[in-house]
């Protein structure tokens, strides 16, 4: 009995040992693991943070990064928050209520070249591309399409050019109507896009000047600003005859059978920026590290968003009230890779919303220049300046340095593969993926403003002038 009781204490014994020392390795090995992931973690000097959004689609990497623990994960406790309008998101990061914003990608160059409220605000983050459309009301719908060209299955080809909205606004003007239409905010990308459509047609947008900020100088066309969501109402009572604005604003006028959409940005320019993600310069500087690790959780959230399969819970969250608030069914017309035009006239789109692939989140100085080429062309940079001047200008806002000391922590802590990393000067390659085909060198800005037909001209001696 003695020596069974000696057997099985000295088993015991070496059961206990065993164990301590398997759970001295495991704690070695937590330990050796909590050393290495330290190491790659910032410092965050600012950990609470209270971002803002527009209800659109395209905030959907703010949602995913808050959502799936990214924020979290770089020690982050942030807040987000829908705003009214763009004007609201604007002044509220200027004035420091908001620590960030989706923005506008003009919002922040508008602020920095000159035109409306002045103030020094920085993007790391470019949130996506595409994602916008051209609606109008069934009427102007109805006498458009005698003039869109058919295809074999009788369905309309596109991209839609503005051609063919042109003999209806000539038949408005005949009839003493002015033809009206909405967009989402003067320095937004629906107003350059939707310009850019109706000029490349020869139809005159309207021009600004430093005495008249409406934008209407000799237009065929009166553009005026309805926030996003008001839209599908504002087109349903009259008040405007169509509108470019984004998701899930175009779909909605499909489901509600009040308008059609005729064009999508991405046939207006392809693979164009969109929405930007803004911090003003002073929060930056002063907290570095933190502006760093939201750089990094919204870049995981731009990837999250573009692997396969995602979609359709991304849709559910930003069906969400305290996001987009849109039907799900509204949401995956265009998030799911088709896009809807006529009612029943669904086509495959899988690049309308990109959030990755292609280079998205990066911010390119080429795709900033391009919005002052515009404020230019249209006047709401009212005075000539000399090609320096565009790439001093967007290099003071827009800033790739964030985006990669953010995206090389991500390929140290094995989230990103270096591959994914862009090799750049900050500049794409000239290209004339436009509907009318133009080419645009960013490197070239006063050669690209001066091949337009309607709009600002710079001459050799700097002097501008109007072309009506």
């Amino acid at each position: 009995m003695k020596t069974m009781n000696l057997k099985i204490w000295m088993l015991l014994t070496v059961m206990i040992f065993s164990s301590c020392g398997g759970e001295k390795k495991k704690e070695l090995a937590s330990s050796d693991a909590s050393i290495k992931e330290e190491t790659s973690k910032l410092t965050i000097e600012k950990p609470q943070l209270t971002f803002g959004f527009i209800k659109l689609t395209d905030m959907a990497p703010l949602a995913i990064a808050k959502e799936k623990g990214f924020f979290e994960d770089e020690g982050l406790f942030v807040s987000v928050e829908a705003q009214s309008n763009w004007k609201n998101v604007l002044d509220r990061v200027i004035d420091g209520q908001l620590d960030g914003s989706h923005m506008l990608a003009g919002q922040p160059i508008a602020a920095g070249a000159g035109f409306g409220r002045q103030a020094e605000l920085v993007t790391p983050f470019s949130m996506d591309l595409n994602g916008n459309g051209i609606t109008v009301s069934n009427d102007v719908w109805s006498k458009m399409k005698p003039n869109v060209p058919k295809g074999e299955d009788g369905k309309p080809i596109h991209p839609i050019s503005a051609d063919a909205l042109k003999p209806v606004i000539e038949s408005y003007k005949n009839d003493g109507k002015a033809f009206k239409m909405g967009m989402v905010f003067p320095v937004s990308t629906h107003n350059y896009e939707i310009r850019y459509w109706l000029a490349a047609a020869g139809i005159n947008p309207g021009m600004y000047s430093k005495n008249n900020i409406q934008g209407q100088i000799d237009a065929d066309v009166l553009l005026s600003v309805t926030p996003p969501p008001q839209m599908p109402a504002t087109l349903e009572s009259g008040t405007i005859y169509g509108y470019c604005v984004g998701e899930p604003w175009n779909q909605q006028a499909v489901f509600k059978g009040i308008g059609v959409p005729v064009v999508t940005n991405y046939d207006i320019w392809k693979n164009n920026p969109e929405k930007v993600f803004v911090m003003t310069k002073k929060f930056v500087e002063q907290y570095p590290n933190t502006a760093t690790a939201v750089t990094k959780a919204l870049i995981r959230a731009g990837k999250w968003l573009d692997a396969p399969g995602n979609r359709p819970e991304a849709v559910k969250i930003l069906s969400m009230p305290e996001y987009v608030g849109a039907d799900e069914v509204v949401l995956a017309n265009s998030m799911t890779g088709t896009f809807e035009f006529e009612k029943g006239d669904k086509r495959e789109m899988p690049d309308f919303n990109v959030f990755y692939r292609h280079d998205a989140t990066y911010p390119f100085y080429s795709d900033g220049v391009w919005f002052l080429t515009q404020m230019r062309r249209w006047g709401q940079i009212p005075d000539s300046k000399p090609a320096a001047w565009y790439d001093k200008t967007i290099k003071d806002i827009y800033r790739p340095d964030i985006w990669k000391k953010a995206a090389n922590l991500l390929v140290e802590e094995g989230h990103l593969e270096a591959s994914e990393l862009p090799e750049t000067d900050g500049y794409k390659p000239a290209t004339t993926d436009f509907i009318d085909g133009n080419k645009y060198d960013a490197k070239d800005p006063i050669g690209y403003i001066n091949s337009f037909g309607i709009g600002n001209k710079e001459n050799v001696e700097g002097v501008s002038s109007i072309e009506k």
